[in-house]
């Protein structure tokens, strides 16, 4: 039934290659299939204005895909002048996911960035790029607290993101291009290791969908999750997921 000859509820294939960059406090390399994603992170002193004196920091993330990524050229952002609408959406999830996820209050007054950018786009790019920034936040925090930067763990658990949809009628896990576009539902699914949702994106792109249609692309995104995260796992220090 589909393109690659995936079972409804199977993953594309998934690598993720931890520490890809020297330079960056931490990185990873992700495919989701076709899709691959370079996601880094960087620590900085500072706060936004409406953190400082307060004790606490940030955690934020840009996003955006690089020109050969898609089969025709996508011009740079900053030719445009600014981000474009999807960009900024995509963006503000991947801060949001990380941040259910840090405590803040252990960073000290210092933002950690995260940079998602698409080498190579065959659908899923903001899901691949959630799931490898927390590989590269991760092994950031890794490297702060093993230079005695941080002092306290602020991780307080995982977080990893999926594709779900309605594709020929029937629910399907982690979409490629080709299913995403004749999709008749779309859903991205955000969560945690412990089970709690910080986001559900879904739109029907074709005709409405019902509340059991509803959960059983939610079941089905909580089963891709937990492979997710066990992959992330496998990359990163057990003495540092949990949680501290």
């Amino acid at each position: 039934m589909r393109p690659d000859g995936r079972k409804p509820d199977e993953l594309r294939a998934v690598k993720i290659v931890p520490d890809y960059l020297e330079h960056a406090h931490g990185s990873a390399l992700i495919d989701f299939g076709h899709t691959r994603v370079l996601c880094s992170v960087m620590a900085e002193d500072g706060v936004p204005p409406f953190l400082m004196n307060r004790g606490k920091g940030w955690v934020t993330a840009e996003y955006d895909m690089l020109p050969a990524s898609t089969l025709s050229r996508r011009h740079r952002n900053w030719r445009r002048g600014k981000a474009d609408g999807r960009t900024l959406e995509i963006q503000r999830l991947i801060g949001r996911a990380l941040r259910a996820v840090v405590r803040t209050d252990r960073l000290g007054e210092r933002t950690l960035w995260a940079d998602c950018d698409v080498l190579q786009a065959d659908g899923g790019t903001r899901t691949a790029s959630l799931t490898g920034a927390y590989v590269a936040l991760a092994r950031c925090i890794h490297r702060l607290l093993d230079n005695g930067t941080l002092k306290r763990n602020p991780l307080s658990g995982q977080v990893a993101a999926v594709s779900t949809g309605i594709y020929r009628g029937r629910a399907v896990l982690d979409l490629n291009y080709e299913e995403d576009m004749a999709a008749d539902v779309d859903l991205n699914l955000v969560m945690t290791d412990t089970g709690h949702l910080v986001e559900i994106q879904g739109t029907a792109e074709g005709a409405p969908f019902s509340e059991v249609q509803l959960a059983d692309l939610v079941a089905l995104g909580q089963k891709g999750i937990q492979q997710l995260l066990a992959l992330q796992r496998d990359v990163l220090p057990g003495d540092l997921l949990g949680h501290g």
